[in-house]
Parts: structure tokens; C-alpha cells; sequence
């Protein structure tokens, strides 16, 4: 038998990572030289220098040679190099020199290693004074021709871009930040209800709130505390509306949010009608109170329980309550089905007391039969009865004159 100690799952360790990123620091200088011709002349391997400038963390010149760098040139070149103007070991950079065409027409000369691949990666520069440049940038009979040169003025850019490597702390010691908690803290003050300066009476019971908070989400509140006669008074009675639907709706304008295991015990209870759910109710208040975000939420969740059945009398509780989205899946659910939604309680309900529903139902069929040629025919049997008066079983219904 094998004493060889297994490791147990709990001390392996987790696997750690980390994340090297290259990048360049790149930076720019416009070298004007004015006064071409009195540096001509000047002899072969000397140069003019433009101030130092800092990228990366180092200091750079370019150095414009007037009669060229090489002597087995003669001077037929001017020559254009960028140095390395601080201590510096082994800086790896990449370079752009652009001469600029001063004529107005953008054809400039431009030497660059930014927009091309190199085999051997980014130049390196050993020590200070080290350089890279040209020493044949351009024949100097053909500048002095060229729109390069104006008003005896030369204009050199130079880019400089220093290759930096570093590890990616944003991905290594990323800070998290919580969910906002703003509405647990309104909910505190609700449950406390510390500072509440209003108090609603629902059917005998009684509930403590603030009427800045109030009007804050709904502009029916804050049109009555500050526009309205209900501004000065202390307690107001809420008519049409029950206990528990008017504090589902506080602790929705306090927390942003719903009280899902009452709305699922509401809508899986055995409720005679979708008007008796908790949902329908709450979606009657986010109406009668202007709270669109309620009224969105309530309309989800309506949404999940449309079916053959329900769809009619859901249909017209999104008609009654502005549901429009509501209203827009329960017409296309109804059409999509509509001989199975025809031969429902909720139809018959509809037909009496929503004609006008009946209408815009029509219209969504004449859709759906627009947008899909197949089981055409059937659903234009279906529309033929709902428009001139037959039942489901195809009998016609003589229409009251």
C-alpha cells in the first residue's frame, strides 16, 4: 500500500497571470530652418541642431547637414539625422522625418518607420550622441528647385516614438466597485420613516413618505405637492387603489425595484382574471401616478404569462393602461394564434367591452399575412369571420341592423 501523501483539492493554489504590454510613447518636433543659403557652405560633416526635445523620457535634436554628412558625396546631399541628445543605453525608438512641401499641396517627403513592418524590429541607439537619419535625404540641386524650400526656409517634423514595455496593472489590480446601493438607502428611510412629511390613508391603513421623494420620481406627485391643493396637507386619502398595491408601489419609487415573491405568489395564485393580479395593479398605479419605469417592469412580467387564454383580457388591460409594448405582444401573440384565441373566454370579453381592440387586431392579421405566405389560408378563413360577423365552427352570425 502506496504512503505517497495526496494533495488535497483546498491547498492547490490559484493560478496566478500577468500581462507584459509594448507600446511606444511617441512625440513630435517641427524644425524650421530659415536662412538656407548663408548655411550652405558651411562644410561637409558639419550640421545645424534644432533645441532639444523630451519623448519618453529623453532628449532628442535633430541635426540638418547643409553639405551633406559624407565626404564621398561632395555635397550633393543634404543630409537629416535625429540623435540622441541624453544618456541613454540601448533606447530602442522608432523615427519619422518629414520634409515639408510648403506649396500647399501635401506632397510631402516622409521617411517613417510607423507605417511599415521592419524585420528587425525597432532601431536602437547605444549611447548618447548615437543617431539615425539619412545621409543622402535629398540631392540638394533638386531641393533648391523644389516647393520644399520657400522664402529661403526649410520645414523639418520629426517623430520620435521610444518603445516601452511595461506589465498592465489596470488588468492586475483592477478596483471593483459595487452595485449602487442608493436604493437601500431610500428603502432605510422609507421602513424608518424618519423625516416622512405626508401621510397616505389607503382603505384604513396608513403609510409614512416624503414628498420630495415623491415628487422626485413622479410628476403627478410633484405636480399635487407643489402645484396643487394637496401641498399643505398632512395626510392624504388614496381612493381606488389597495393596501398592498399602494406600498408595492412605494417600495418601488424608494428602491427601484419590485417585490418579485409577491408578484410570482400574484400571478401563479389562482386568480380569476389577470385584472386580479398583484402586477395588473401596480401597473394600473405606474399609470395613475406617471412612473414609466414601473409601468415598463409591470409590462415584463405581464409579458412571461400571455397565453391563448389570457392574451385577450391582458390585451385590453395594456389598452386600458397604456402598456404599448404590452399591448404590441399581445396583439401579434393574438394574431399569430388567433383561431385557438378566438375560442377563449378573454375573446368574448374583448368582443363586448373593447370593439376597438377588434380593429387594430385585424390590422396586426392583415400583417402576419403579409409577412408569411405559408397557413395563408387559413388565417385569411379567421380574419373573413371576425370581419363580417362568423363564429369559430365557420357559422355565420347575422349582423344586428
Amino acid at each position: 500500500m502506496s504512503d505517497t501523501a495526496t494533495p488535497e483539492k483546498n491547498s492547490l493554489i490559484s493560478p496566478t497571470s500577468s500581462r507584459s504590454v509594448t507600446e511606444t510613447v511617441n512625440g513630435s518636433h517641427r524644425f524650421v530652418i530659415q536662412g538656407y543659403s548663408l548655411a550652405k557652405g558651411m562644410g561637409i560633416g558639419k550640421h545645424i541642431a534644432s533645441d532639444n526635445f523630451t519623448v519618453g523620457g529623453y532628449q532628442w535634436a535633430i541635426y540638418f547637414y547643409p553639405d551633406g554628412k559624407n565626404p564621398e558625396d561632395n555635397s550633393t546631399y543634404v543630409s537629416v539625422f535625429i540623435a540622441l541628445a541624453s544618456e541613454g543605453t540601448d533606447v530602442r525608438a522608432l523615427f519619422e522625418l518629414t520634409l515639408v512641401d510648403q506649396s500647399g499641396k501635401g506632397k510631402h517627403k516622409v521617411h517613417s518607420h510607423f507605417d511599415r513592418s521592419l524585420e528587425s524590429g525597432p532601431y536602437t541607439l547605444k549611447y548618447r550622441g548615437s543617431m539615425w537619419g539619412y545621409k543622402r535625404f535629398f540631392r540638394r540641386a533638386l531641393l533648391e528647385t523644389s516647393d520644399y524650400l520657400k522664402d529661403d526656409c526649410l520645414k523639418i517634423n520629426c517623430t520620435v516614438g521610444v518603445v516601452v514595455s511595461a506589465i498592465d496593472c489596470s488588468r492586475l489590480h483592477s478596483i471593483q466597485v459595487p452595485e449602487s446601493d442608493i436604493g437601500a438607502h431610500f428603502g432605510m428611510l422609507l421602513e424608518n420613516m424618519e423625516g416622512s412629511d405626508v401621510i397616505f390613508n389607503v382603505a384604513g391603513e396608513k403609510f409614512n413618505a416624503h414628498k420630495l421623494v415623491l415628487a422626485a420620481r413622479s410628476s403627478v406627485f410633484r405636480s399635487e405637492f407643489f402645484d396643487g391643493s394637496e401641498g399643505d396637507k398632512q395626510e392624504i386619502i388614496v381612493m381606488d387603489m389597495e393596501p398592498k398595491v399602494f406600498k408595492a408601489m412605494l417600495h418601488f419609487i424608494y428602491r427601484d425595484a419590485l417585490i418579485e415573491d409577491e408578484l410570482v405568489a400574484s400571478s401563479s395564485s389562482c386568480v380569476s382574471s389577470v385584472f386580479d393580479t398583484l402586477t395588473a395593479k401596480l401597473l394600473a398605479a405606474a399609470d395613475k401616478y406617471d412612473l414609466g419605469r414601473l409601468r415598463l417592469m409591470c409590462e415584463s412580467h405581464l409579458c412571461k404569462d400571455v397565453s391563448v387564454n389570457s392574451v385577450a383580457k391582458t390585451l385590453a388591460l395594456a389598452d386600458r393602461y397604456h402598456a404599448t409594448e404590452l399591448k404590441a405582444v399581445c396583439l401579434r401573440f393574438a394574431a399569430e394564434n388567433l383561431a385557438a384565441v378566438m375560442r377563449s373566454d378573454g375573446f368574448e370579453y374583448l368582443k363586448e367591452n373593447c370593439p376597438s381592440l377588434q380593429s387594430e387586431l385585424l390590422k396586426t392579421v392583415a400583417g402576419c399575412e403579409e409577412d408569411c405566405s405559408s397557413g395563408g389560408g387559413k388565417s385569411r378563413s379567421v380574419w373573413a369571420q371576425l370581419s363580417d360577423g362568423g363564429d369559430t365552427n365557420g357559422r355565420r352570425v347575422r349582423q344586428r341592423t
